[in-house]
């Protein structure tokens, strides 16, 4: 998956945003302004394809056992909660949009009533 293959699917979700509220160099994608997906650019630009998604903590294990080395604790973020995805290996595209699917679903299950119901009419 390429970083512009990522946007355009983060961007097809429902009320997704794109900002880089830490520097200019970490794209974030946000539901209702909370994160379901990070992308370091410049990792990206080393050749370091990665990115974080939220995840269920029993996915999570199961995700890095199944591809080790792929899938590891998410970097600089809460382990039991997100994964880093090197995107550029072994995981193939279409697993890697489920997990992104995953990832935005969990958030949006954690929304307030009225913040879901703000989604639901955009």
């Amino acid at each position: 998956m390429q970083i512009d293959e990522l946007r355009d699917y983060c961007l097809s979700k429902k009320g997704a945003t794109e900002e880089f509220p830490f520097d200019e160099v970490t794209l974030v994608f946000k539901v209702m302004n909370k994160m379901f997906c990070l992308a370091g650019l410049e990792k990206w630009e080393r050749g370091e394809k990665t990115i974080n998604l939220k995840c269920d903590p029993e996915q999570a294990i199961k995700l890095r056992e199944k591809y080790d080395g792929t899938v590891i604790g998410g970097f600089h973020s809460n382990k039991k909660h997100w994964n880093t995805i090197y995107t550029d290996r072994e995981m193939p595209s279409r697993e890697i949009q489920h997990w992104i699917n995953h990832s935005y679903d969990l958030v949006v299950s954690k929304l307030t009533k009225k913040e879901k119901e703000i989604l639901k009419n955009l």
